[in-house]
């Protein structure tokens, strides 16, 4: 008879030396404003799946497209500063 065991790592998988690191969180939340903005336009285009798009909804659509855009633009250009220290 086999006997069913419990693996404690996989039980318990978040040990400390697994947690973000204080770069990590500091990425993420500099990247907040996209993730929110895409979570957005998938809200947006999962409230069309089961019915017809009407023209709110292609609005709500367009108009979340364009906060990920905006949030992209945003991020990229903060990047580019940092890489470059300002300088143009």
């Amino acid at each position: 008879m086999d006997h069913i065991v419990t693996v404690q790592d996989a039980v318990t998988a978040f040990a400390p030396w697994m947690e973000p690191t204080a770069a990590e969180l500091d990425a993420i939340e500099e990247e907040l404003p996209l993730i929110l903005a895409e979570v957005d336009l998938l809200d947006a285009h999962i409230m069309t799946l089961d019915r017809f798009v009407t023209e709110l909804d292609a609005q709500r659509i367009r108009r979340a497209r364009r906060r990920v855009l905006a949030a992209r633009r945003d991020l990229t250009n903060r990047a580019g500063i940092a890489l470059t220290g300002g300088a143009a």
